[in-house]
């Protein structure tokens, strides 16, 4: 529904010269959420409800720019249009292979009688988004150049003392790679979204951003409690965004349910980005690897030369040979070019992305690649060094097109701020992660990748704000701590980590987490560095955590050891026609359940946090009439994360569309099962 209504600025009586305020109002088809833009207070204004309760108090929008000061003080609604939408999408790759598109939008003109600038709402059913946009007008005829030194935009929350929110420090030194944080909302300091939420009625909302291009990253900066305010990252010198008449800002989006599996059935932040730009993206293909990678995190291999460096051209035709017997489609190798050795890390400087170190030949591993129908994936690592990487670029996507490398894992190790670029004047510079600078530099590797018919997989990324759809070979990214950290993390990922990810950094988008590890402790149970979850929680991930590309990150002697777990790893596929979170509670637990694309089968991931949990799930989501096989891997009777993580059971039993499961998860367990249609 959408409706516009006038009321006085003052009483009845007021002087008729005075500027009518007016209100604009919009709701999401199913008519529960409702958004209300005013121009009420002399400046923009919304609000939003859920279910005829206020979840969003009326909060201020705006931009600011070093050339006209602010847009929005004494600006009033002109004119709105609004109009409808429902329609279908499909995805190339993806947790579902039809989106459903279904909202109300308006776009309100506000003006002050010399600028006009935009501002779009859209109500969806799970969300809303909002933009602003400056056309260009012949008020800013003799403005080429705008500079946004500040975004006005709040979200204020309301009881926020009675608010629980889960965040990570936003704009730090380990960019978005710290354990969450469970604190009422007021407690907050300055925070990454997707920033996730329940307010003391139960209700659950998320603030994030969509398609984020050309413009800084937001983080959320808490002033008075429960006002959140968007604070854009700046560039080296201060200016938070370049740009000029004619622009849009990303979507500024709030996902709300009514409860936390709402959240994750949400397709929001995908809806508000634009269509594929590539065409043909048959290229892209998800699929699951093995890689020269965990044994360096626990040293006993080097990404630098020497008697134990891993990417050597044995060693990688010996993780083929595995991904050949196994099914696995692709090795990951890192460390195979000349730069690792010495202070790679202060210095990106160093690294060739063309020059491979002697021990490894990468026309001999490519073309026995080829005859093990195993790829080789790509790694550049760039520490940061982002000048040097832009002039390698070419010649390096060229170098890996002619060895048939389709997927690259690109790194940015360095701390938040610490970016370097070197500018037009051969002046060095330092940016952060998240600033505009390095908004358009991620874009530009993904789009110089797609020319060439590869993919990238980014780590140290931008934030994932849902440009899959739009770029489809940005085929995953990193973006929040991951499994290495528990090789060597102080601390390690704890035992809620991963039941707080699917609500908060998963909500962005796909993630390479990098799942799978066997050997849980190879110091011993009793060692700092471990990993936190039983056995069959590594199985769990690979449904709970997203991704089109998975990894069977442990080294393949601990796979072998235990074959009948590791077969889950390689009957689990990584493109899904259908996902359905089917029940948790933020940081506590999750389900889901997802549907093999071109299959029949279905496969259910269940896990939980510290705490043992027993959870009833109705499988009314298996096609009616239809008899399944569910292979089941679950915790045993005595598993434990902290004293007996290998203990396991597997097992199957005939189940319908008519069934319950009840399972049991030990501390820190899961539940993978795969149900083979019969």
């Amino acid at each position: 529904m959408i409706s516009f209504s006038c009321a006085l600025a003052l009483a009845a009586m007021a002087m008729p010269s005075m500027v009518q305020a007016k209100t604009v109002n919009v709701t999401s088809p199913d008519k529960h959420i409702a958004i209300s833009l005013t121009d009420d207070n002399g400046r923009p204004e919304y609000q939003v409800q859920f279910n005829g309760k206020t979840v969003v108090n009326p909060s201020k929008l705006g931009l600011v720019f070093q050339q006209l000061g602010e847009l929005g003080l004494d600006f009033n609604i002109k004119n709105v249009t609004n109009n409808s939408v429902d329609q279908t999408w499909q995805q190339p790759w993806g947790e579902r292979e039809n989106v459903r598109d279904h909202y109300n939008r308006i776009v309100a003109t506000l003006s002050n009688g010399q600028v006009d600038f935009d501002i779009e709402f859209k109500a969806f059913n799970d969300g809303i988004g909002f933009r602003y946009l400056v056309p260009k007008q012949a008020g800013l005829a003799n403005t080429p150049k705008l500079d946004i030194t500040d975004e006005l935009t709040e979200f204020v929350i309301p009881d926020p003392q009675h608010t629980t929110a889960w965040w990570i420090p936003g704009r730090g030194w380990n960019r978005y790679e710290y354990l969450y944080r469970t604190t009422s909302l007021d407690k907050i300091d300055r925070a990454h979204t997707p920033m996730t939420f329940r307010t003391a009625d139960g209700v659950h909302l998320s603030i994030h951003e969509a398609a984020l291009t050309d413009y800084a990253a937001m983080v959320l900066n808490q002033g008075r409690d429960g006002i959140l305010r968007a604070d854009l990252t700046p560039w080296s010198d201060g200016i938070r965004v370049k740009t000029q008449p004619g622009f849009s800002t990303p979507w500024r989006t709030i996902q709300i349910a009514k409860d936390a599996p709402g959240l994750l059935n949400s397709d929001l932040i995908l809806n508000l980005n634009e269509p594929n730009k590539l065409g043909d993206v048959s290229w892209v293909q998800p699929g699951k690897y093995v890689g020269i990678w965990w044994g360096m995190h626990l040293t006993e291999n080097t990404w630098g030369s020497g008697p134990k460096h891993g990417a050597t051209t044995s060693e990688t035709k010996r993780y083929m040979d595995f991904a050949a017997q196994y099914g696995f489609d692709g090795v990951l190798v890192e460390g195979w070019n000349e730069g690792w050795d010495g202070s790679w890390f202060d210095n990106g400087d160093v690294f060739s992305f063309t020059k491979a170190y002697p021990d490894f030949d990468m026309d001999a591993i490519t073309e026995y690649g080829q005859s093990k129908h195993v790829r080789l994936i790509g790694h550049h690592e760039t520490s940061g060094s982002v000048t040097n990487y832009r002039k390698q670029m070419s010649d390096a996507y060229d170098l890996y097109q002619k060895h048939g490398v389709t997927q690259v894992k690109t790194g940015y190790v360095a701390d938040g701020g610490d970016i370097k670029r070197v500018d037009e004047n051969g002046i060095v510079r330092h940016e952060w992660h998240d600033g505009q600078f390095m908004v358009n530099e991620y874009l530009h590797s993904v789009t110089e990748a797609a020319k060439r018919g590869i993919s990238i997989n980014t780590h140290e990324p931008i934030k994932d704000t849902g440009l899959r759809r739009t770029y489809p070979n940005w085929i995953a990214r990193e973006g929040a701590r991951g499994q290495e950290f528990n090789a060597w993390g102080n601390p390690p990922n704890t035992p809620e980590h991963t039941a707080i990810l699917p609500y908060t950094r998963m909500l962005a988008g796909p993630m390479d987490f990098t799942p799978g590890i066997f050997n849980l402790a190879p110091e011993g149970l009793d060692a700092v560095n471990r990993v936190k979850t039983t056995l069959t929680k590594q199985l769990a991930l690979y449904v709970v955590l997203y991704s089109p590309i998975q990894m069977a990150a442990d080294l393949p002697r601990n796979y072998v050891q235990r074959l009948d777990a590791f077969q889950f790893i390689q009957d689990v596929p990584t493109d899904w026609s259908n996902s359905i979170a089917l029940a948790g509670e933020v940081g506590d637990y999750v389900a889901f359940a997802r549907k093999q694309r071109g299959a029949e089968d279905w496969y259910l991931g269940a896990l939980t946090d510290e705490k043992p949990r027993k959870l009833s799930l109705k499988l009314d989501f298996l096609t009616t009439g239809k008899r399944y096989e569910a292979q089941i891997y679950r915790d045993g009777s005595k598993a434990d994360w902290l004293t007996n993580p290998y203990d396991y059971v597997i097992e199957t039993k005939t189940v319908t569309a008519k069934d319950t499961l009840d399972l049991s998860l030990a501390a820190s367990g899961g539940t993978a099962i795969r149900f083979k249609a019969l």
